[in-house]
């Protein structure tokens, strides 16, 4: 493991964040989902797109692109959403996120641009662009207070190494709408959102989100 600067939890993050809800074939949701093998296949209808911009975290700035297929069965009375595919500008990042709570990062470069309120966003590794969306953030907001979605809809599960991490997020911000214009990826790092449809989601803006201590136990139990 390269060097990397620790950062036990909990976290703490600020920032701002795109979510927007996607309809996709079963070639994208499954076959590119990045989730392993032993969850099986998600269920629900939709999956999950983010793009976050952390302007503060307990290893700094950074921005980070994630996929969650759906829903799995992390057992008995524990179905939870899992991240499949997550890329982020930071190493530390990195590092910490698959140490602490087993998400999947890997790292990536960045560019963002802005033009009031639509932007352009590019990922690529070794200089290879692999996503490409232009996202449009609503004027209007509404408080969205910290205690408002229930516990159980904002825990997360992930299996990595032989153990299975169960984390329940907090954030609290303005909540508006989030809409994704465009959006390509190649299917190799990122599934082929292309192939479905996006629906109008949400952006939060100036978040203060919590990371807190993941649950950790052996997979399968």
């Amino acid at each position: 493991m390269t060097d990397y600067r620790p950062a036990p939890p909990p976290w703490t993050l600020t920032g701002r964040a795109y979510a927007i809800p996607l309809r996709l074939p079963d070639t994208q949701r499954i076959a590119q989902s990045g989730v392993p093998e032993t969850l099986g296949s998600p269920r629900g209808r939709y999956s999950v797109m983010m793009f976050v911009d952390y302007s503060d975290s307990d290893v700094g700035p950074y921005h980070e692109l994630l996929f969650i297929p759906g829903t799995y069965d992390l057992g008995p009375g524990e179905r939870h959403r899992s991240i499949g595919r997550i890329y982020v500008s930071s190493h530390d990042s990195v590092i910490n996120g698959r140490l602490n709570w087993g998400i999947p990062k890997d790292q990536a470069e960045f560019s963002v641009e802005q033009a009031g309120r639509v932007e352009h966003i590019s990922v690529a590794r070794e200089g290879k662009v692999f996503c490409r969306l232009t996202l449009k953030r609503g004027r209007l907001g509404v408080p969205l207070p910290g205690g408002l979605i229930p516990a159980r809809l904002r825990t997360l599960g992930q299996v990595r190494d032989g153990k299975r991490f169960l984390y329940t997020p907090g954030a609290s911000g303005r909540l508006g709408l989030g809409t994704l214009l465009d959006g390509w990826a190649d299917g190799e790092h990122f599934p082929e959102i292309q192939a479905g449809k996006a629906l109008t989601g949400g952006y939060l803006s100036s978040f203060r989100m919590t990371f807190p201590l993941a649950r950790i136990s052996d997979w399968p139990a």
